[in-house]
């Protein structure tokens, strides 16, 4: 997708996404903040969005969050400070191909239903592995192409409108399986009906 389409597309998003796809997306985000949580340290959430996952990461986590959407980011900014979570350290307009961080900046670097979204998600992908020291976790919730089924046919059909919906409905897996820093060490479907795949990876 090209960047003038996200834009576009996540500025009619940004009023109601958290009534709408937020809803789905539930199970990716506590799975996500989870194992953050087990072993804390810094995490930085790649396409933070209206930061409905912030409240989920515990106060010893020190959390920092990009996107590239300024509209989603105020909405992420004004539930960090709504909320009171001290733990955010930043919240940065910023394009995930381009990170501005050090390498091995993080402990984790986290990425919810955003894959499906970026330009050049390889790209991206390494990226991610850049800032995240070695033995550290990436860790991936996303909706990934069906080849039968339902659902299968439902993503084909929705494809052609990748740059109206805001997101590509026959994203491929293989798109981020590639990046040989990072080693995958755990795969599960998430509700609803499977339709989300939870991966984390370990930073070789």
């Amino acid at each position: 997708m090209h960047e003038d389409a996200i834009a576009r597309s996540y500025r009619r998003w940004a009023p109601i996404y958290d009534k709408t796809f937020g809803k789905i997306t539930h199970a990716g985000r506590h799975r996500a903040a989870h194992e953050v949580n087990t072993t804390g340290g810094k995490v930085l959430e790649v396409g933070v969005g209206t930061g409905l996952a912030l409240a989920l990461y515990q106060p010893h986590v020190e959390v920092t969050g990009i996107d590239l959407s300024p509209e989603m980011l105020a909405q992420a900014k004004a539930r960090a400070d709504r909320e009171g979570l001290a733990n955010v350290q930043g919240l940065h307009i910023m394009d995930a191909r381009h990170l501005t961080f050090a390498d091995a900046s993080f402990d984790h670097v986290v990425a919810l239903h955003i894959m499906s979204v970026v330009p050049e998600p390889e790209r991206v992908m390494a990226e991610m592995a850049r800032v995240c020291r070695p033995g550290g976790t990436v860790l991936i919730t996303n909706h990934f192409a069906q080849q039968s089924g339902i659902w299968g046919y439902a993503a084909k059909a929705a494809a052609p409108l990748a740059d109206a919906l805001g997101w590509h409905s026959d994203f491929e897996r293989d798109q981020v399986m590639a990046e040989p820093r990072l080693e995958l060490i755990e795969e599960h479907r998430l509700p609803p009906l499977g339709l989300m795949t939870y991966l984390r990876f370990r930073r070789r």
